[in-house]
């Protein structure tokens, strides 16, 4: 099967091409290994047949029956994550094909390669050149909520998104054909529905759309039509005063005694052509976290804007290093917008060092508007910080410039190398978590990275050897945490975090069926800056049969479990919430997330390339009860 959703009745083996091999010699009283790759459905109920027949004409298939057929081990005492004793073929390939170039080509824009995937492998600029480049500015975004009061919950309607150069194409086109509500994001296509005409036609009942309806106005509906003559219009109308009501027949109704009438069809004028004008639906888009459109990719920034900053930063910066760096690509852009006191960038360039080595630089810069003198000591340093030796104060003279100034945002630079801690709570799921740690394994090989940690706390799980795993496995550092009782993910989480003694690094709060893209690490350093930002990225819940190289699905706007932020403002917010999310879990990552908002930080919300969540069964989840079959 090609699919994964075909299905055959027992006993019927040629419905499907893929189903019969080509011709096999096969020798009396010898065992031959077969290995099949078959999906079971939750409740146990599907099964796998094998049928063999002579290579004779008119010859049917025989089943061959479970007495002839066995396993290549006997499995039964063994843990569910013990797969070592399978062959390896090219069906079982447990190489890291997950990262390699795709051979089979899909409908995701997402699969194609983008520079942002591996720029965390360019060697970066030299700290001590970027230095000092721009002149030091006070940061302090007017949409940060700091003490603000907020209803349980609605922390979500405080988190803006931010603005991606180039094009990261993280918008599911390949998805558009069940849902289109990324075009129903326009005010233009929301004015254009309530034009249209809803008279209903003769014998039919209006249709009505929802904004959450995968039906949507065709987007053909934008063409204004420039000619029709006035004979077809008539000819048209009049078609439709003859048309009667007949009697409801088949299109190839054979029962018929005598021949049918043939139905009416409209005029097509097929010399008449349209006009249309170009929009741009992202342009149209909003900063506003949508939670309806699970479709829609990253809000574009223009290109004209991103030169102009690029420009100017490019100028200081060889102002101050005597012209050796030349630009040789805006790899990626990023902006957080806020109108009433200025822009927020993040830089990624690659550079040529004196025409010779390419560097990567990758900074925050701020685009400071114009502010009022009455401002100017708040502004000034609006927190009361005490600036050490190596921060000189924030220029005043940049906020009574008379124009937007290009500056350093103070307490806004990200650490390159700084620990990250990946936090995950088990329980059982062993084939789950043998994927997740072999996953970890590939991370640090594709990535060398020795500055990263992975923290599993293990809720009494009875199918495998969590600890072994990980000691078996290829990771540059783990800790394993054993705990009894019930499955609590709060609980596990809190537990994971307090293990870590450094508060000046990173925990990234981590569910179990998750696939990471190479760059995670780097992603993770960028958008998680000590009392200032944590890293809410967007994860793609792939769809029942989709996988990482056939990634059908959505994006998951609504889920704030997968979260980064520095041990110590975790701390500080008061970490989880384990006294009212003890034995149920949906709802911990939004109060978390109300609390976070709450301290001053503010939430980096993208979404990230490649990043999946896997589908996978509830069986065997750490809420279900199974019962046991009786024995015999």
């Amino acid at each position: 099967p090609q699919l994964g959703t075909e299905w055959t009745a027992p006993g019927e083996f040629t419905k499907f091409s893929s189903q019969v091999s080509k011709p096999l010699r096969l020798m009396s009283s010898r065992r031959y290994y077969f290995e099949l790759l078959h999906k079971q459905d939750d409740r146990g109920s599907d099964h796998v047949e094998v049928g063999w027949r002579v290579f004779l004409p008119s010859l049917k298939f025989e089943v061959i029956d479970s007495s002839y057929i066995s396993l290549y081990t006997d499995e039964s005492s063994l843990k569910m994550n013990h797969v070592e004793h399978i062959p390896q073929t090219l069906a079982s390939h447990s190489g890291s094909y997950l990262w390699e170039a795709q051979q089979d080509e899909h409908g995701a824009d997402m699969l194609k390669s983008d520079p942002r995937d591996t720029f965390f492998l360019t060697p970066a600029i030299e700290a001590s050149r970027v230095e000092n480049v721009l002149v030091p500015c006070a940061y302090s975004p007017t949409y940060v909520v700091k003490d603000f009061p907020i209803a349980r919950y609605q922390g979500l309607q405080f988190v803006y998104l931010s603005f991606v150069y180039p094009n990261d194409f993280t918008r599911l086109t390949h998805m558009e054909t069940e849902n289109k509500c990324f075009y129903r994001e326009s005010p233009l296509y929301l004015e254009k529905e309530t034009q249209e005409d809803t008279t209903p036609a003769p014998g039919r009942a209006a249709a009505t759309t929802g904004y959450n309806s995968s039906e949507a106005t065709l987007v053909t509906s934008f063409l204004k039509v420039s000619e029709t003559t006035a004979s077809q219009q008539e000819q048209g109308k009049g078609q439709e005063e003859e048309e009667e009501e007949e009697e409801e027949v088949s299109d190839y109704s054979y029962e018929a005694g005598e021949l049918q009438q043939s139905w009416l069809e409209d005029s097509i004028n097929w010399q008449r052509t349209f006009s249309v004008s170009a929009v741009d639906f992202e342009l149209l888009r909003s900063d506003w976290n949508d939670l309806r459109c699970n479709v829609s990719g990253n809000l574009q920034l223009s290109e004209s804007e991103v030169v102009d900053v690029v420009a100017q930063y490019m100028e200081k910066l060889n102002e101050k290093n005597g012209g050796i760096y030349t630009l040789l690509r805006i790899i990626n852009v990023e902006k957080r917008r806020d109108t009433a006191r200025g822009n927020r960038y993040l830089l990624e360039l690659e550079l040529a060092e004196r025409g010779q080595r390419t560097v990567r630089l990758s900074e925050y810069v701020y685009v400071l508007l114009h502010q009022d003198k009455q401002d100017d000591s708040a502004e000034a340093n609006p927190e009361g910080l005490a600036l050490g030796a190596t921060e000189p104060p924030p220029s005043t003279w940049s906020i009574l410039y008379g124009k937007p100034i290009l500056c350093r945002p103070l307490r806004l630079s990200w650490k390159k190398d700084v620990m990250v801690h990946f936090v995950v709570p088990v329980k059982n799921q062993a084939r789950w978590v043998q994927q997740f740690i072999s996953d970890m394994a590939r991370l640090y090989g594709a990535t060398k990275d020795p500055n990263f940690n992975v923290i599993l706390v293990d809720f009494d799980s009875e199918d495998m050897d969590v600890e072994k795993a990980l000691q078996d496995a290829r990771l540059p550092r783990y800790q394993y945490l054993r705990r009894t009782g019930n499955f609590e993910r709060s609980a596990g989480l809190q537990a994971g975090v307090d293990t870590v003694e450094d508060g000046h690094s990173i925990v990234f709060l981590c569910d179990l069926h998750i696939h990471f893209p190479p760059n995670i690490l780097d992603s993770i350093r960028k958008h998680c800056v000590e009392g200032k930002l944590a890293y809410a990225p967007i994860v793609m819940r792939l769809s029942c049969g989709s996988s990482p190289r056939e990634p059908n699905g959505y994006w998951e706007v609504n889920g704030f479990g997968l979260f980064g932020i520095y041990k110590s403002d975790f701390d500080r917010v008061g970490g989880m919430n384990t006294e009212e999310f003890r034995d149920r879990w949906g709802g911990e990552d939004w109060e978390l997330l109300d609390r976070v908002l709450q301290s001053g930080l503010e939430v980096e919300r993208l979404r990230l390339r490649n990043f999946y969540h896997y589908y996978h069964s509830k069986r065997g989840m750490w809420n279900a009860r199974s019962k046991k079959p009786p024995k015999d």
